[in-house]
């Protein structure tokens, strides 16, 4: 079973001859264990799928499906418990707290499904440490550099038992090392069976996906695998004899 599926997926912004079309008619499967790339040039509509995926949005029509269940088939607080629970974020502005530190900012959604303090600050401060923050626990988003700031969602985002990772632009704030650290946690959290949705312009980014798929004016017009990262050429060459 699909962790999430879109069915003939739209969205429509105003109405009428006026209105915009950002998602049109999208189809979509992924799988536990895998990472799909979501490609396509700005106002393709990357992030509006995002939202919609993640019960931030919800469609103009089609359907949106996790873990089997209809997500119009659920009132607003069921859907609230999902997002707490099983779907992490991380968005292209942070969407961190400015008035909560970065390790209350990890650990929030946990409290708020009934953890205790306890048991939250110990699963926040080693998320943290993973991304290499664990000095910066205590600081607030105003004293992160951008690139803290985005490692600090992913942190949240991975903190709980998530089963679905929404990631819009991941790295997008970050150097090349650190980029590359992101993309190898994300990836360990894929083979843990989490399910990965990430928007992307990077092609670097795309090749750690199994499966690329492209947007253009809210269509999905193609789908691929993505060619061999740079690791491949460490591979054996066999001689075929």
């Amino acid at each position: 079973m699909s962790v999430l599926e879109l069915r003939g997926v739209s969205r429509v912004f105003g109405h009428g001859a006026n209105g915009v079309v950002a998602l049109d008619g999208v189809h979509l499967s992924v799988e536990a264990g895998t990472m799909v790339a979501v490609m396509g040039p700005s106002g393709s509509g990357k992030s509006t799928l995002l939202s919609i995926a993640g019960t931030l949005e919800k469609p103009s029509g089609g359907e949106v499906l996790i873990d089997g269940t209809r997500l119009s088939a659920m009132s607003g607080r069921e859907q609230a418990r999902l997002r707490r629970r099983s779907i992490g974020h991380v968005f292209q502005d942070y969407n961190l707290l400015a008035g909560f530190t970065a390790l209350e900012n990890v650990t929030l959604s946990l409290e708020l499904d009934g953890m205790s303090v306890r048991r939250a600050r110990a699963a926040g401060t080693a998320a943290l440490d993973r991304l290499g923050l664990g000095h910066r626990a205590s600081s607030f988003p105003s004293q992160l550099s951008g690139g803290e700031r985005q490692r600090v969602a992913l942190a949240r985002a991975l903190v709980g038992d998530c089963r679905l990772l929404l990631a819009d632009e991941p790295t997008g704030a970050l150097d090349s090392g650190h980029g590359e650290a992101v993309m190898r946690l994300i990836n360990a959290a894929c083979k843990r069976g989490v399910a990965v949705v990430v928007a992307t312009h990077d092609a670097q980014l795309a090749s750690w996906a199994e499966r690329v798929v492209f947007l253009r004016d809210g269509r999905l017009v193609d789908q691929t695998a993505p060619p061999p990262g740079p690791e491949s050429l460490l591979l054996p060459v066999t001689s075929g004899r």
